[in-house]
């Protein structure tokens, strides 16, 4: 199968590289950089240097793969960014969520791509009222923080624009908050560096639930979407959302760090802002059911608590796993 990756030297576009390969599909991958061609030609596929935000480069490129799939990976999250400025520094991230998704999906419909596939985020985008762990069917935060509108914006753009579209099969991935190899909580990674020196603080009673995802099993959920029958909108994320207050202290222990600290609300507010804190007490998890009952996809990692301990270091992405199912 011809699969055109929208990112392919991103945290995830890397993992899937070679996944994609090992599993027989004929891969295209972009990137915006020409000294990250080599990496992607290495990995086994064929390199697009392309610019995501102009549509006739983005359309050229579709062209000359010609693919079945179109998967869209394309972010542009700072290494290390202040919680405070949270929209500003999601900013370019946004327009790839935005202007790149609208590129892409007309480039699909030029070329009569039959399935896309896209990258959004489960997590603080769901409505802070109700259950601690929220499906597919739980609404969406309606008022944000100043602070998060702009990206919420973004990310409701990418989900309703690709589940709406026409004569494609449409995907919607919202993958956890990730961990492992080229990640920020993985070697070398801002939050992680940030948890081993204690700047990462537990805020109030650190009530907020997270769900996480190893980053090769981002890779395997998202071959599993190449090759699943039912399109639609999935949480992807480990079987175990857990508050702040237990994965935080959990991780410090890991790393042989020392204990987070603990501030109130009211100076949460001042050092992170009023998003920040509710990220920090107030945002909820995710259930993985869907994903689990209708894609062919099985977690490497189902826990965050196995996966801190021995899946932070790099190691080769999943090239063995196969799908048993496949589209016609």
């Amino acid at each position: 199968m011809k699969i055109f990756v929208a990112g392919a030297t991103g945290a995830v576009g890397k993992r899937l590289i070679p996944l994609f390969v090992n599993a027989g599909h004929d891969v295209t991958g972009t990137t915006r950089r020409p000294d990250k061609v080599v990496s992607i030609r290495s990995s086994g596929a064929t390199p697009a240097l392309v610019n995501a935000l102009n549509a006739d480069e983005v359309l050229q490129a579709v062209r000359k793969a010609m693919p079945e799939v179109i998967i869209h990976q394309l972010t542009a999250i700072p290494e290390r960014f202040n919680l405070r400025r949270f929209d500003e520094e999601f900013a370019p991230t946004n327009r790839l969520r935005t202007e790149g998704t609208d590129h892409l999906l007309a480039a699909a419909r030029v070329v009569g791509c039959r399935r896309f596939i896209a990258q959004s985020y489960t997590g603080w985008p769901y409505a802070r009222t109700g259950g601690w762990v929220k499906t597919e069917e739980d609404p969406l935060i309606s008022s944000p923080e100043p602070g998060f509108r702009e990206s919420l914006k973004a990310i409701t753009h990418v989900e309703s624009t690709v589940l709406a579209a026409k004569n494609i099969e449409g995907f919607v991935l919202r993958y956890g908050s990730f961990y492992g190899p080229g990640t920020s909580l993985g070697p070398g990674g801002s939050v992680l560096e940030d948890v081993r020196r204690r700047r990462v603080p537990i805020v109030g009673e650190g009530t907020a639930y997270w769900s996480f995802l190893h980053i090769d099993d981002a890779a395997t959920a998202t071959l599993a979407a190449v090759e699943g029958n039912t399109p639609g909108l999935y949480n992807i994320a480990d079987d175990e959302p857990a508050p702040v207050s237990q994965w935080l202290p959990f991780l410090a222990e890991t790393l042989g760090a020392k204990p987070p600290r603990h501030i109130p609300v009211w100076l949460g507010r001042i050092a992170i802002g009023q998003h920040g804190v509710a990220m920090m007490t107030a945002a909820r998890g995710a259930s993985n059911q869907k994903a689990k009952s209708l894609l062919p996809w099985k977690l490497k990692w189902p826990s965050w608590r196995k996966g801190f301990r021995e899946g932070l270091e790099d190691r080769a992405p999943q090239t063995g796993w196969r799908s048993t199912r496949a589209i016609a």
